[in-house]
């Protein structure tokens, strides 16, 4: 017979799984009829965009694209410069298998161009290869139910644990078109854009009336070309900012922000002259958790009936916290033939090649990729040099000896670059934005049985001599007793210490029923 029970219900949201993969996404392109046949490749660039990601049973669907900048040498050209661009986009589909994958989980997408090739087939054709790194996360949410309470039993003995766990409040995700214009100097005619990257950065949100204000920034590098054939480069920002409707929602809540690129619109502006036009579609998605308290009865019994119970087991996350840090790196590379110190942009790819926990410290070891565009001799106005730096950064967090999972992002802050005859010093500061969860199981009574035909043992004492790894509570359960008689009668000062071998009188309790 089930017997009535109150419960609390709660939203468990963990990590599942996660996986790694590198992919090679290639096509070829053909030179447009109004451009110049190409010689040779200067540079190659990127920007990632994910259309569509859907979780199926066992693994993911990414679809989006690459949109590629080609810095090229024509043939047969007459200009000083002899610099000049394409624009084209790779569209991709990659299926990444994991194995505890389900539809209705969420994922978390983190894709990064590790390298770009360009090989020219033809004057009028190019192929593209490129690499990806792609980083995928999948999180379940699942309701629960845990056991407060067991009604109308008598003298029920319980043992229980207050733990602390985040229990995820609601979820949601929004999307924005961040959209401006850039200016260029007034005396630069742009003939066309040569590079476009594009960066998320001070990413940042806010609690208000059951919303999530998310903001951030989207940073623009462009080099362009000009009419008298020279090569112009700007900056800019463009602010992102969007609201989420999560209900309930209070400002000591935890929020994970995932932010991705959707799409990417580049172009000179036809209206505004000496300007580019910038629009970026940009997702948002908002998990939002609360810490909450519970009351976990790991074990319950009653001396007066047979009670007979079904555990399981549950994986929580707790003391999720959100950390960040600053590492400042400062680094000499030597360009000797970069004898003007023009140096046009410095491509920078952050990578992690290891993590290591060291009790409450976090060591994190990697390199910074760096690939340089500067003036070269008068045959070749632009070179391209790539170099390495590497680094090692610690950062403190708060000490703990349960499983934690630890995902880290690196952002780039600021970056400058001091040329002097060859000579570059590289003056960097990255940002560590580490999020950590505890994740333990949890075993929990899932439901509550009483057998009532079972024949009872008949005593009044027992007198039992403790074994290794025995409890007052295992005894007492054991017997029929109360932990409280136990220790009543054989006047134990500390119920938690009891020694192997120690003689022990059991008394049977006996129930106003049974009286």
């Amino acid at each position: 017979m089930l017997l009535d029970t109150n419960k609390e219900s709660l939203c468990i949201n963990q990590i599942v799984e996660e996986k790694e993969k590198t992919v090679n996404i290639e096509g070829d392109m053909i030179i447009p009829d109004v451009k110049p046949d190409i010689l040779s490749s200067v540079n190659t660039s990127g920007n990632v965009c994910i259309y569509k990601k859907e979780i199926l049973d066992g693994k993911i669907r990414i679809d989006g694209s690459i949109n590629i900048n080609v810095i090229y040498l024509p043939e047969n050209q007459d200009e000083r410069n002899g610099i000049r661009g394409l624009t084209t986009s790779l569209d991709f589909t990659e299926i990444v298998d994991l194995e505890k994958a389900r539809v209705g989980m969420n994922s978390k997408e983190d894709i990064q161009i590790q390298d770009i090739e360009c090989k020219v087939l033809n004057g009028r054709k190019i192929n593209l290869k490129v690499c990806l790194k792609i980083k995928t996360v999948v999180y379940s949410n699942e309701n629960i139910s845990i056991i407060k309470e067991v009604n109308n039993m008598e003298n029920l003995q319980k043992l229980s644990s207050n733990i602390k766990i985040n229990s995820l409040i609601g979820e949601g995700s929004t999307k924005i078109f961040a959209k401006d214009t850039i200016n260029i100097d007034n005396i630069d005619n742009l003939v066309e854009i040569l590079k476009t990257d594009v960066q998320i950065t001070n990413k940042d949100m806010k609690i208000s009336y059951n919303k999530v204000l998310a903001k951030a920034d989207l940073d623009v590098k462009m080099l362009y070309l000009t009419e008298d054939d020279r090569i112009g480069r700007v900056n800019g920002k463009i602010p992102i900012m969007g609201f989420i409707d999560i209900p309930n929602i209070a400002d000591e809540n935890i929020c994970d922000l995932n932010y991705y690129i959707k799409n990417l619109i580049v172009k000179s502006n036809s209206i505004e002259e000496h300007s580019v036009y910038i629009e970026a579609q940009i997702v948002i998605d908002c998990f939002a958790y609360e810490t909450k308290e519970i009351d976990v009865i790991k074990d319950l019994y009653s001396p007066c009936e047979n009670i007979v119970i079904n555990k399981k087991t549950i994986r929580a996350m707790m003391e999720k916290e959100k950390l960040k840090d600053v590492c400042m790196v400062n680094e000499q590379v030597q360009i000797p033939e970069m004898t003007n110190n023009r140096l046009y942009d410095v491509e920078i790819i952050p990578r992690i090649t290891t993590q290591t926990e060291l009790g409450n410290q976090i060591l994190y070891e990697g390199e910074i990729g760096l690939n340089f565009i500067y003036e070269g001799d008068s045959q070749l106005t632009l070179n391209t040099r790539k170099e390495n730096i590497k680094f090692s950064f610690k950062t403190s967090i708060n000490d703990t000896k349960m499983s934690r999972n630890i995902q880290t992002d690196i952002e780039i802050k600021d970056s400058n670059f001091i040329v002097q005859n060859g000579n570059i010093e590289c003056k960097l500061q990255l940002e560590f934005n580490i999020d950590i969860a505890n994740n333990t199981n949890i075993d929990i009574i899932d439901t509550v049985d009483i057998e009532e035909d079972k024949k009872q043992r008949s005593y009044s004492m027992v007198i039992y001599f403790v074994k290794k790894g025995d409890t007052l509570w295992n005894i007492a359960k054991k017997f029929k007793s109360t932990v409280e008689d136990i220790v009543r009668v054989n006047k134990i000062e500390d119920p938690n210490v009891i020694m192997e071998g120690m003689q022990l009188f059991i008394p049977k309790y006996v129930s106003k029923r049974s009286a």
